[in-house]
């Protein structure tokens, strides 16, 4: 009987784990000398075999299209550019409370905002994921 931690993946592999009745179909992809170097270097960096990579790419569940991926890219922007204008309001905020010894009345409600903006930002990565 095998034990739980041999059905783990081993983070470490490169290859892929071997099929119990061996390969079944073989695929020729051709393509150009610059779009090789990207998936040489792509499975470098993400220390997997190139036919690894095109595998797990193709039947990941999560992909999504190029549209879908424009309006992510979009919306993170748009947080970013939330989280930069928030930002600066609560540094004029401490600006204020440092120079004169009170802390302004809309304090409050500028760290709610705050608040609100870093949970849109975990929605968003959750939805990423």
């Amino acid at each position: 009987m095998e034990d739980e931690n041999d059905r783990r993946p081993n983070p470490a592999r490169r290859r892929r784990a071997n099929a119990p009745a061996g390969s079944k179909k073989r695929r020729d992809v051709w393509v150009t000398v610059e779009e090789e170097a990207a998936l040489i270097a792509r499975a470098a960096r993400e220390k997997v075999t190139v036919p690894n990579l095109l595998v797990s790419a193709a039947l990941s569940e999560g992909t999504d299209s190029p549209t879908e991926r424009r309006a992510v890219i979009a919306e993170l922007m748009q947080l970013h550019n939330l989280l930069a204008r928030s930002s600066n309001n609560i540094n004029q905020l401490a600006r204020h409370a440092n120079a004169t010894g009170e802390i302004p009345a809309e304090t409050g409600e500028a760290l709610k905002h705050l608040r609100s903006v870093a949970m849109r930002i975990d929605q968003a990565i959750e939805g990423l994921m």
